[in-house]
């Protein structure tokens, strides 16, 4: 793998230490504020050093935890200490780092990075679609947390309601109002 000065990553959208990057309400934020991802490019200038990046990438030329010998090491809490860590609006979920990593270790990261890719897809049609201006974390949350057919039937089910409903296309507070509930409804089944 080519790395530069800056460690540029191959798949800056999936976290070093198993973080959904390319679904974070950050990646997705226009201006300075915005992250490109876990080493992408301009990472080393937007963020502080992190140890996972020194050890995985700088250190051992790998892509993600996963793929190292040692993982799951002491840099990790316990798949119980991740899932009750408390929820930040604009930061991904914590719940999915252990068992991303570990479908990492067991499929590979290509596997892993076209089942993202698909969400990816969805989360950016539902922030182009049905984006009301504070939905952003919600609609990030959902597509890392949800499965992803939960995930496109809850997407579907808002365009159809929409359409059903005869709503403008313009008129993204009631689409917004429609997907969350679609959401809310399928995080709660």
């Amino acid at each position: 793998m080519n790395r530069t000065n800056e460690h540029v990553r191959v798949y800056p959208t999936i976290g070093v230490c198993g973080l959904d990057c390319g679904l974070c309400p950050r990646y997705y934020t226009e201006g300075i504020s915005r992250c490109p991802g876990c080493c992408g490019p301009e990472f080393s200038s937007k963020h502080p050093s992190c140890s996972f990046i020194t050890c995985c990438v700088k250190k051992k030329n790998l892509e993600v935890c996963a793929e190292c010998s040692d993982f799951p090491c002491s840099k990790f809490r316990s798949e119980e200490e991740y899932r009750e860590l408390k929820e930040s609006a604009s930061y991904p979920s914590y719940k999915k780092v252990i068992p991303n990593l570990n479908f990492i270790k067991e499929h590979g990261i290509e596997k892993f990075a076209g089942q993202q890719e698909k969400r990816i897809r969805l989360l950016e049609r539902m922030l182009a679609d049905f984006n009301d201006g504070r939905s952003r974390s919600l609609y990030c949350k959902s597509a890392i947390l949800l499965s992803l057919t939960a995930l496109e039937d809850s997407l579907g089910s808002a365009i159809q309601k929409t359409r059903t409903d005869n709503i403008e296309p313009n008129d993204t507070k009631t689409k917004a109002r429609i997907l969350r509930g679609v959401l809310i409804g399928a995080a709660s089944s």
